[in-house]
């Protein structure tokens, strides 16, 4: 390896990896040097938008361990499929114990893994590989999250106290694969799906810049779910149009719908809350992500529908669909809001510039595998939550033995 650059190489090449192929243009001292992918002509085309941005000499390799062993190669972005993450995640560690390969780190995204024992996992063998590691979750990155979060806590916090309520919503009209929509094979419906970026992008505002994240501690969980939309029978033929007819939600639907309420205490015993919402049976625009940070004197916001740049198109003006104005778009018509650097705003630029300065500097990164675990508990007690119809005391003792029955195909909304 330079010393001054790293050779990146991901696993998994679809709509994710390839939002952080496009990031890469905001991204200095490293280059996308491989993709491997289940599909070698998936593979392949990653590689070549790779190297039409021209972010890397990318090349598609046949296996995760020619990946590993491949000497251009010094960092892994773990970026497939959940129901594969172990399996990945062996295949990286085995060909590293094993001499192949000489990483210096992993960035694995969201969620770490499918439910608490898989997340242990996930820990228990990056540890035994020895590399650092990253957990990567966007939105804690955004440039409004990071900008936001320094002023609020730099002014309003510093002379009226910190704040004491965070909100958080990840909201759209559903996924673009088959596999997100089986609970079995991605863990859960929408809770486990997106609910991931919301408690932790909350929990990140409420925590003092400089402080670990220790310093605020979670003491219960409440959570709603429901399939609002998509098990309604126009919905589930339409949806298995859509899907295939794997996507079952007669018989197996997920949850399109979520919230949850996080309870904390700081450091001196103050209660904190985080409040988050879920769904896949939003219609608007298209993908809205909004925030709230609120204190006794000052209050934050974010939508990422109320963007700077709008256009406005008339009846007259028809065309094929597409998300070119937004991501998962639902319109072609009348006035739309742009998101101008979808790579940029929703935090993949920062997230990947921070993960590649820590790597490159031997530094474990703040947001990591034990981030990514905490979560998991969250959310699998947001579960059990939803399906005892109270509220949950965290951490509980069953909880690294508890699957959803959402991820068990046993939900019965």
């Amino acid at each position: 390896m330079s010393s001054s650059r790293l050779g990146i190489g991901f696993i998994g090449s679809g709509f994710n990896a390839r939002f952080h192929i496009r990031s890469w243009v905001g991204v200095r001292d490293a280059d996308v040097r491989g993709v491997w992918s289940p599909s070698r002509e998936h593979a392949e085309d990653a590689a070549t938008l790779a190297r039409a941005l021209r972010v890397g000499d990318a090349k598609a390799f046949a296996s995760i361990e020619e990946m590993v062993a491949a000497p251009e190669i010094d960092c892994i972005w773990l970026c497939g499929p959940n129901h594969m993450r172990i399996e990945n995640m062996e295949a990286i560690v085995h060909a590293v114990t094993s001499g192949k390969g000489k990483l210096i780190g992993i960035a694995c995204e969201k969620p770490l893994a499918r439910n608490v024992a898989e997340a242990k996992r996930m820990l228990e063998l990056v540890e035994q590989s020895g590399l650092l590691h990253g957990y990567l979750e966007n939105q804690v990155f955004t440039p409004a999250i990071q900008r936001g979060r320094a002023l609020i806590w730099g002014r309003g916090a510093a002379t009226t106290g910190r704040p004491y309520l965070a909100r958080a919503a990840e909201e759209h009209s559903g996924p673009h694969m088959p596999w997100f929509w089986q609970g079995e094979l991605q863990g859960g419906g929408v809770l486990n799906d997106m609910m991931c970026h919301s408690v932790e992008v909350a929990r990140y505002m409420l925590t003092e810049p400089g402080k670990p994240r220790a310093s605020i501690r979670p003491i219960a969980v409440s959570a709603q779910i429901a399939s609002l939309k998509w098990s309604r029978p126009e919905y589930v033929e339409l949806l298995k149009e859509m899907m295939g007819s794997g996507v079952d939600y007669r018989n197996k639907p997920s949850e399109d719908f979520a919230r949850a309420t996080v309870n904390y205490v700081d450091e001196q015993g103050h209660p904190l809350i985080v409040e988050a919402t879920t769904s896949w049976s939003f219609v608007g625009a298209g993908l809205r992500l909004s925030m709230e940070l609120l204190g006794p004197e000052y209050s934050m916001s974010i939508n990422t529908l109320d963007s700077g740049l709008k256009l406005f198109f008339s009846r007259n003006v028809k065309g094929a669909a597409g998300e070119d104005l937004v991501e998962k778009q639902n319109a072609e018509q009348g006035l739309m809001p742009v998101v101008a650097d979808e790579a940029a705003d929703y935090g993949y630029e920062g997230e990947n510039r921070y993960f590649v300065d820590c790597f490159l500097e031997g530094k474990q990164p703040e947001e990591n595998f034990y981030d990514g675990l905490e979560v998991s508990e969250l959310l699998m007690t947001a579960y059990m939550s939803a399906e005892q119809g109270r509220v949950i005391d965290f951490r509980p003792d069953d909880l690294e033995a508890f699957v959803p029955a959402v991820a068990r195909g046993a939900w019965k909304p």
